[in-house]
């Protein structure tokens, strides 16, 4: 008994079969997963669509088993969401200036930033075969929509209580006539896409709402 109460004291105080210590650093599943997230975009814009990206070929450079990613990940499509969601994470965090047209601004700009990178190419992967592709749209809508719609919703509704939009405001609405813009010059490619549309939408729905308040 005492042999194997040693082992699980050394496991629980980091120290390996050889009686030293591990050294600092996050855990080594944890790398691999984040290896596996970074391999995931990478390939992704190589290969330049959803369908040619395969599970074998994301293990492989990430020097992963198969397996090692399946125990994250039940799909291909959760996989490749979550690369997307985890690389704009930070960068697409809602700030909280006091203003509400602010907020939104600065927000859709660094989402515009990200459409004109090399990382747009992913999104437009991922929105062309979520078209063919159920599980895929789902889970795009899952692992990175919905979380940022969740975070506008509370941007919005500090406009609300500090008087700048109306009470009754129907925030899905405002929120797709927001960013609806954005994704069909995006897509469509009709026009430039550039920072500054960012402040003209912003300009033209919160500032007519703005109005509403005063009739």
């Amino acid at each position: 008994m005492a042999p194997n109460h040693n082992r699980r004291a050394e496991a629980r105080n980091g120290i390996n079969g050889t009686g030293e210590k591990r050294p600092p650093g996050r855990p080594r599943s944890e790398e691999s997963r984040q290896s596996i997230l970074r391999s995931t975009l990478k390939l992704l814009k190589q290969q330049g669509g959803f369908a040619e990206l395969s599970i074998e070929a994301i293990a492989a450079d990430a020097n992963v088993g198969k397996t090692t990613v399946y125990r994250w990940w039940p799909t291909k499509a959760a996989l490749v969401a979550d690369a997307f969601s985890a690389s704009a994470d930070e960068e697409l965090r809602f700030p909280n200036t006091g203003s509400v047209q602010s907020d939104m601004s600065l927000q859709m700009r660094r989402l515009i930033r990200i459409f004109r990178s090399r990382r747009g190419k992913v999104v437009a992967a991922l929105l062309a075969g979520g078209q063919s592709d159920p599980e895929l749209i789902e889970a795009f809508r899952d692992r990175f929509l919905w979380p940022r719609r969740k975070q506008a919703y509370q941007t919005l509704r500090r406009g609300i209580d500090r008087g700048e939009l109306p009470a009754d405001s129907d925030l899905d609405l405002i929120l797709d006539s927001l960013y609806g813009p954005i994704y069909m010059r995006f897509l469509i490619r009709h026009d430039k896409l550039d920072e500054n549309f960012a402040d003209d939408i912003c300009g033209l729905v919160l500032n007519g709402l703005k109005r509403q308040l005063t009739r």
